[in-house]
């Protein structure tokens, strides 16, 4: 794993908020409460977990223009924000969160290969200080978050099994993976592609093991940053 920093409160307004860094990846979470939840969701007594999830433009080597100069997202940013979103709901107790929803906005600072997965296990300590937040302000009866979710890169590069890629490992990898877990270990999503040869089943063993090491790190690295509040 390359080294792991999260700043908690990194922001002064949002109610939860924190500044991940993974190596060279630097990632911007923040939570924000809204007292209204979608309309599929009304009356249901049900919360919602939501994600967005950009990069500026000199986040890369060379200057990308920004989403909203261009009208529209890439694919690339829904499928994210969309996994970010499934991610974190996957550690909610919607019914504990009430009529309310939480978006967490993931801007990515600076990337050096596996901003997602920053992103995953950031927005997760964003919305654990929101929930905390809301608790200590009697807005919530009970602890809406029941397990802890980070992610974390895994692949074969140069017929090595790395965990925790950075950029120029990842555009060579054989086969990428990103792996979303619990703090208990089960599994949330597994993202696995061959890049050039099919793998084996023995190899996807393989990351599924690095991974879970690297979530063991990432969850105590979360509960550090969550501490220090």
């Amino acid at each position: 794993m390359r080294a792991i920093t999260i700043e908690p409160d990194a922001t002064r307004h949002a109610e939860g908020s924190c500044l991940i860094r993974l190596g060279d990846t630097h990632v911007l979470c923040t939570a924000s409460l809204d007292d209204r939840v979608p309309p599929f969701l009304k009356g249901t007594g049900l919360g919602w977990v939501t994600a967005e999830y950009g990069m500026l433009p000199r986040a890369t080597t060379t200057r990308n223009r920004r989403e909203a100069v261009a009208g529209r997202q890439t694919g690339r940013t829904t499928e994210i924000q969309r996994l970010i979103g499934r991610a974190l709901r996957a550690a909610v107790d919607r019914a504990a969160l009430g009529e309310r929803q939480i978006t967490i906005d993931c801007d990515v600072l600076q990337a050096d290969g596996g901003t997602r997965c920053a992103a995953i296990t950031g927005g997760w300590v964003a919305l654990r200080i929101a929930c905390d937040r809301l608790r200590k302000a009697g807005a919530l009866r009970t602890d809406p978050l029941i397990s802890h979710v980070a992610a974390v890169s895994c692949g074969i590069y140069a017929g090595q099994a790395v965990l925790d890629l950075d950029y120029a490992e990842d555009s060579e990898a054989g086969t990428d993976a990103n792996v979303v877990m619990t703090g208990e270990g089960a599994l949330v999503e597994v993202q696995a592609s061959a890049e050039g040869a099919p793998y084996s089943r023995a190899h996807l063993g393989q990351l599924l093991d690095l991974a879970d090491s690297g979530i063991g790190r990432l969850v105590a690295a979360q509960k550090a940053a969550v501490a220090a509040t």
